[in-house]
């Protein structure tokens, strides 16, 4: 069995909780069991003090899984060391699940559970795993679901290296979300045309002279029938003059 497949134990173990959602699954003994599988020698010794420890490297790997996602490739790395450091496997060659055409064994590099209690032996292939994929695949490889709230962890076995979501679901649902978003704007941009236009006032034509003075305010349009009237007066005035003197 190749080492690298054991780094889905890690992925597991930090997808127990959602910590956006409020959401931990890792809440029992037998969630611990269900977590290391049913068949596996290490669910047979789980205990309840497993569930703390467990909680506890589950931050850490979370960790990992953050500071590659955020391109910090030496905090990864270190912060995978010290767990390495501290939960150390015991590998050993084994061949007792395959066989060749001729019947004999196909020797393979085995991790052997060793470890003081589950929650440790889990620890130590989970970190192995995940030690051997990213020195295999890349640091570039561990990455952190875009989807929000989502913020499961997932290996990117894509071939070009673009994978964003942990799952199909994810990658649906934060498609949808950025085509509302982007109709949502495109309806914004097209409301704040409407209203441009609505605001702009008419193009004024000129009047005739009569419509003006119509229109003017009444203490001008006083003042120029005064005018008009003294004008008149004079007018007559001089008529009156003129016949006298004839």
């Amino acid at each position: 069995m190749e080492l690298a497949y054991y780094s889905d134990y890690a992925v597991r173990l930090v997808n127990s909780e959602e910590p956006a959602r409020g959401v931990d699954t890792l809440t029992s003994a037998d969630a611990v069991r269900e977590l290391c599988g049913s068949s596996a020698q290490a669910a047979r010794r789980v205990v309840d003090a497993d569930v703390t420890r467990l909680r506890s490297v589950r931050a850490r790997l979370r960790a990992v899984f953050e500071a590659a996602n955020e391109d910090d490739e030496v905090r990864a790395v270190d912060l995978l060391n010290a767990l390495l450091i501290e939960f150390p496997v015991s590998p050993q060659v084994s061949g007792h699940e395959y066989r060749d055409d001729n019947g004999r064994p196909k020797w393979h590099m085995h991790i052997a559970d060793h470890a003081v209690n589950a929650s440790a032996s889990y620890t130590a292939t989970a970190c192995m795993g995940l030690a051997v994929h990213l020195t295999e695949y890349g640091v570039d490889r561990l990455g952190i679901c875009q989807a929000a709230p989502c913020r499961n962890a997932y290996l990117d076995t894509s071939t070009n290296r673009s994978r964003r979501y942990c799952s199909d679901r994810c990658a649906t649902r934060a498609n949808v979300a950025a085509y509302r978003a982007r109709k949502k704007e495109e309806a914004e941009r097209e409301r704040t045309r409407t209203d441009a236009r609505t605001d702009t006032p008419p193009p004024t034509t000129p009047r005739p002279e009569a419509e003006a003075e119509a229109e003017a305010p009444l203490p001008y349009r006083a003042k120029e029938d005064r005018s008009r009237s003294t004008g008149r007066t004079a007018e007559a005035a001089q008529e009156s003059s003129a016949t006298a003197d004839r």
